[in-house]
C-alpha cells in the first residue's frame, strides 16, 4: 500500500528544487543539500512524523521566498539610492 503523503512529499521536493535555482550559493549546492536532507529521512514511515517533516519543509519554502524578496528589495533600493546620492553629490558632472 502506498503512503498517502507520498504525493505531498514529492510536491514539496519539486517546489524546493524549483526555488533552489536562485539560491545564493548556487543551484548545485542547494540540490546536493536538498537531496541529502530527503535521503536522511527516507526511512520515516510514521504519518505524523512525515507530516511534521513536510511542515518543516514548507517553513523552509517560506524562508527562501523571504530571502529572495529581500535580495530583490536590496538590489532595487541600491539602484535608486545610488542615483539619488550621486545626484546630490554631483558625481559624474563636470566641475565649473
Amino acid at each position: 500500500m502506498a503512503n498517502p503523503l507520498r504525493s505531498e512529499v514529492r510536491q514539496l521536493y519539486k517546489n524546493l528544487l524549483f526555488l533552489g535555482r536562485e539560491y545564493p550559493k548556487g543551484a548545485d549546492y542547494f540540490r546536493e543539500r536538498l537531496k541529502g536532507a530527503f535521503m536522511k529521512n527516507k526511512d520515516v514511515t510514521d504519518p505524523k512524523e512525515i507530516k511534521k517533516l513536510v511542515d518543516r519543509g514548507e517553513f523552509v519554502i517560506k524562508e527562501l521566498e523571504a530571502l529572495y524578496y529581500l535580495r530583490k528589495y536590496r538590489a532595487m533600493k541600491k539602484r535608486y539610492y545610488e542615483e539619488e546620492l550621486s545626484a546630490e553629490l554631483n558625481i559624474g558632472r563636470p566641475v565649473d
